[in-house]
């Protein structure tokens, strides 16, 4: 499920409408190949271009090309050097009527070509600065908490895909005792309005008994189609009551500040992470965005190659 105004993958079963204008901006995230930029700037080549007249030319560019309307807000930052590249990294901030965005794209110095897609150093481990982001304390835990592979998810409790993940792994994980799932809240308050409730209720029973946890995520997910904004809290009450837990220690729980909180820093490392869809997944620092089983299994038995070939996995 996406957050905000980036475009959805393109499996169907990993899609949702949030809106016309939404789906439209979302179009400038999947372009993975060098533009040129406006004709205003084709003339700069020889000279590095004004840094006011680029950051103009870029936006006047996605606008043009995608027909994005003066309700869309696109604020393009000024740029640092993406390290000794020659290569200028933009800040681009796109405001549509439900939601604010942050992005990153890169610009050759002479003001011409717009690159949008990932920029790695070959010298360093890719995932080593990924992992280290993932914050994986204060976390329910599925699985032995010494096992070698990680699988991180940030999920919203209200997402459709979200939901065939959970599925997914339901499968899949009892193939892999080497490895352990953390979940991570993510909930999309823009678009889901009683996903927030239900990621209260998941760190509630988890703050109670970390296992219970694991009970009210099944509940939530296997009854998704039953669950609306009207009744969330009388589901997520039953459900804490099918767990066996405390009924007043989790009505507590659940309008105490904290468990606001901890959902709000979870969602903080999400953003760190660069996270703008559920479900995210990261299985030892490799990113999956969506519910592919395939690639989750791709992944996993990746590092399960690793761990017999005496190789130590990516650290976690």
């Amino acid at each position: 499920m996406q957050r905000g105004w980036r475009r959805k993958a393109a499996s169907t079963e990993m899609t949702e409408d949030v809106g016309v204008k939404n789906r439209t901006v979302g179009k400038i995230i999947a372009i993975a190949v060098v533009l040129l930029i406006a004709k205003a700037c084709a003339a700069q080549q020889a000279a590095p271009a004004s840094l006011p007249q680029t950051q103009k030319s870029i936006e006047a560019f996605l606008r043009s090309y995608y027909a994005l309307g003066s309700d869309i807000k696109i604020t393009v930052a000024a740029p640092t050097e993406f390290g000794s590249s020659g290569i200028l990294e933009y800040p681009i901030e796109v405001k549509t009527p439900d939601s604010t965005e942050k992005i990153k794209m890169y610009m050759t110095k002479d003001g011409r070509y717009l690159i949008r897609g990932e920029i790695s150093d070959v010298t360093i481990d890719p995932l080593a600065d990924t992992v280290k982001k993932i914050q994986t304390g204060n976390s329910p835990v599925l699985g032995n908490p010494n096992a070698p592979i990680t699988l991180v998810e940030y999920s919203d409790f209200e997402c459709p895909v979200c939901r065939n993940l959970h599925d997914a792994l339901r499968g899949l994980l009892p193939q892999y005792p080497q490895v352990k799932v953390i979940f991570k809240d993510y909930p999309l308050d823009t678009i889901h309005p009683w996903a927030r409730t239900a990621a209260m209720a998941g760190r509630c029973a988890y703050q109670q008994e970390p296992k219970a946890f694991w009970k009210m995520y099944d509940a939530i997910y296997d009854n998704q189609d039953v669950i609306s904004a009207s009744n969330v809290y009388e589901k997520v009450m039953d459900y804490a009551a099918k767990a066996g837990l405390n009924q007043e220690v989790f009505k507590a729980c659940m309008s105490a500040p904290e468990t606001t909180q901890a959902i709000d820093a979870s969602i903080a490392n999400g953003n760190l992470l660069e996270v703008r869809s559920t479900p995210t997944v990261f299985v030892n620092g490799r990113r999956i965005v969506g519910a592919d089983a395939r690639t989750v299994q791709q992944y996993l038995d990746y590092e399960v190659a690793q761990l017999k070939a005496g190789a130590a996995p990516t650290k976690k």
